[in-house]
């Protein structure tokens, strides 16, 4: 006899997650999604868990109409994450990939591409989650004619063909993003292959067009795709993942779980990922949102005796304050208890960011949160020091203050909170901190602070150095022949400065004739004069006639170690007659010395 014999299984409900950019419309989709299956009005047309949206097939099949025959299908719905984003798509793992089996990206038509939708088809490329476009907002386009709650061929027929031109420019615009991307992709009802081709429904979270067919390629995708997936032993114990960790009032700590496989029982030991060490507890309550939740806070919940999954839920249970969001959740039942915390550290142990002797402080809200920043910052090669799930603390920024290079004295904080005391240390430490909800904006906002730190370094060494400048004598132009040589001269290439000594090349040797100790233009003082400018210089040390003469050409002295970091670590920072007439100054020197200057 066979297992699948022997074991109880069921299909569970795909879980859907919703990306997308700022204000490209990802909440009102899903709240559109929601309103249209409570208004079928239906006894549990859909069903309030915490975290996540249960729509059961039936009433997805009222909400397509034609698109989808509840024949067709084995799976019972879908159950859609209730926080769209990036981050809770992040944080919710399961056994090391993403816990959404599948995602909308939401983008608006007009828009296109933004810096979000970028960063979400990243994540979901890297963690290899299926997912459709939803480009949405198709109602603004100029001249729409609404078709409430229409799918879309049948309004794409109804609108005119100025509207119908200018709503297909957008559609081709994202569709070639999505190249750009790395994504061949189609509108939905020409892809044949969804395996190999991202599907595009054009969408109205205002007036409901479009989502009858979003949400039959949902079913479709995971009914095709994903039904042995879905199979789940529902008597098998419970594996979940902490959304969030919450203080409720008459609960204490509690956990927002969404359970992902078999089920869990009140008074059940569960070991769940702490941020020291697994925490092993006993489930005091299992808790469901009531459908119309009072306005005291202790009754809004209603207590469940067994969730199963796929399903979201609050878990009420004692010792639960250093759980992490983001972390595995799993129910002990007939195992031994080593045996679950070992599951949940080696699935910990797949999160764990890889550190380096010198780098960063990060900080971030969830496991998942921190992998992402952990990623961003590894692709911009930015290394990490330090990475940890929680608030920033005073041990952060002392941390922080330890390290040997200014540009990694810093805390890169996502979504957290920084401590009073710690807010207080930073001033004192020097430690300077970069805090946002958007990881690919911190990343920026840190690199665009060590571009400036460098800039401003070099400029610095800039100032400090002897800069290369070629001049000549010009003829009929002595002022003065001795006690100082006053000239005119014409600035060939580089910088003419101020109190630098003269030299002057009389075969392979460079002999000092005498020290700059005033440049004038146009009878005005001057600090500097740059290629093409003719002035006259006073040159202490020279008699014209003698050292020096009309039509000679003359160079500023360069101090062998100022001219190797010229030419190894400032070549790109400084004009191109400048770098002229450092490789000219080099080219002399190395005739002699080959090595001058390496």
């Amino acid at each position: 006899m066979s297992e699948s014999d022997t074991t109880p299984t069921a299909l569970r409900t795909p879980i859907v997650a919703v990306l997308g950019h700022v204000d490209h419309g990802k909440t009102s989709l899903l709240d559109t999604i929601r309103g249209s299956a409570v208004s079928e009005g239906e006894a549990g047309a859909i069903t309030q868990h915490i975290g996540a949206t249960a729509v059961p097939l039936e009433t997805i099949s009222d909400m397509a109409g034609s698109l989808v025959d509840p024949e067709d299908f084995d799976l019972p719905g879908l159950l859609f994450i209730d926080t769209p984003g990036h981050h809770s798509f992040s944080t919710l793992r399961s056994r090391g990939g993403a816990l959404a089996d599948i995602a909308i990206v939401v983008v608006d038509v007009n828009d296109g591409f933004q810096p979000q939708t970028v960063e979400a088809i990243e994540i979901l490329k890297r963690t290899g989650t299926p997912f459709v476009v939803a480009a949405n907002k198709i109602d603004t386009t100029p001249g729409w004619n609404p078709q409430e709650g229409a799918p879309i061929q049948q309004t794409y027929e109804a609108q005119s063909s100025r509207a119908r031109s200018m709503l297909d420019e957008n559609l081709y615009e994202i569709i070639g993003d999505l190249s750009d991307n790395g994504f061949s992709a189609d509108l939905y009802w020409r892809v044949q292959n969804f395996q190999k081709n991202v599907g595009v429904v054009p969408s109205s979270a205002m007036t409901s067009e479009g989502i009858p067919d979003l949400l039959a390629v949902l079913m479709g995708l995971s009914q095709r795709y994903m039904k042995e997936e879905m199979q789940i032993d529902v008597t098998g114990p419970g594996a979940g993942t902490v959304l969030e960790v919450k203080e409720e009032r008459g609960f204490g700590t509690t956990l927002d779980v969404v359970l992902y496989d078999g089920s869990i029982k009140e008074g059940e030991t569960i070991v769940v990922g702490g941020k020291n060490d697994p925490i092993v507890t006993e489930v005091r309550a299992l808790l469901r949102p009531r459908p119309n939740a009072e306005i005291r806070t202790e009754k809004r919940f209603e207590r469940v005796d067994e969730v199963t999954a796929a399903s979201g839920v609050k878990i009420a249970a004692p010792d639960l304050e250093d759980a992490m969001a983001g972390a595995p959740v799993r129910v002990v039942r007939d195992r031994p208890v080593d045996e679950v915390i070992a599951e949940v550290k080696r699935e910990l142990a797949e999160i764990e960011v890889e550190t380096a002797e010198e780098g960063v402080v990060v900080k971030a809200d969830t496991l998942g949160s921190l992998e992402a920043m952990a990623n961003a910052l590894d692709e911009a090669e930015v290394p990490i020091l330090r990475a940890e799930v929680g608030d920033v603390a005073p041990r952060d920024v002392a941390v922080a203050s330890t390290a040997n290079e200014e540009k990694h004295k810093v805390i890169l904080a996502f979504n957290v909170s920084v401590l009073k005391n710690a807010q207080e240390e930073l001033d004192k430490a020097g430690v300077k901190l970069f805090d946002d909800d958007v990881i690919y904006q911190l990343v920026e906002e840190y690199e665009a602070y060590v571009d400036e730190m460098q800039r401003a370094q070099q400029e610095n060494v800039l100032d400090k150095i002897i800069r290369p400048c070629r001049f000549r004598v010009l003829e009929d132009h002595v002022f003065r022949q001795s006690n100082p040589a006053v000239v005119g001269v014409e600035v060939m290439s580089g910088t003419l400065k101020n109190n630098q000594y003269v030299v002057k090349w009389e075969g392979n040797e460079p002999t000092r004739v005498g020290q700059l100790n005033g440049i004038q233009e146009q009878g005005e003082d001057v600090s500097e004069a740059r290629a093409g400018k003719r002035v006259s210089v006073a040159i202490d040390g020279p008699t014209v006639g003698r050292q020096i003469d009309e039509g000679d050409e003359l160079w500023i002295m360069l101090p062998e170690k100022h001219a190797k970091i010229l030419e190894q670590e400032l070549s790109s920072d400084i004009p191109a007659d400048e770098l002229e007439a450092l490789q000219s100054y080099l080219d002399k020197h190395r005739r002699r010395d080959p090595f001058w200057g390496k």
